[in-house]
């Protein structure tokens, strides 16, 4: 997920499709859900009282337009932030140019939204 020319080339279904990120999306999924499973099973997390689950289930117009921007985002610029970060790690230009945008969008969020 820290090249974007792999990512860009999975959403690319009509063209270069590239479907070797299905396998990183695979096993995120995979050891996610056995995570959470055995989390869940326990009476208290580790480092707090009680566990703290979300319980808003509302879809409204700022989750979908959230959701919107950030595949957008994804599909434009191959990143997402997790692989971004990691991505200046090895001095990547793309990574160089999305991560202050990204953080760019975090501080005009806070702003128009808090």
């Amino acid at each position: 997920m820290t090249d974007a020319r792999r990512v860009l080339g999975f959403l690319d279904i009509r063209g270069e499709f590239d479907p070797t990120l299905i396998w990183v999306l695979g096993s995120a999924l995979l050891v996610s859900a056995i995570g959470q499973r055995r989390v869940l099973r326990r009476t208290q997390p580790w480092f707090a009282l009680r566990f703290q689950l979300p319980t808003a289930r509302d879809v409204d117009a700022r989750l979908l337009l959230g959701a919107a921007l950030f595949g957008i985002g994804w599909g434009w610029a191959g990143y997402c932030p997790g692989p971004a970060i990691a991505g200046l790690a090895v001095a990547s230009r793309e990574a160089l140019w999305f991560v202050p945008a990204m953080v760019l969008g975090f501080w005009l969020h806070d702003r128009l939204v808090h």
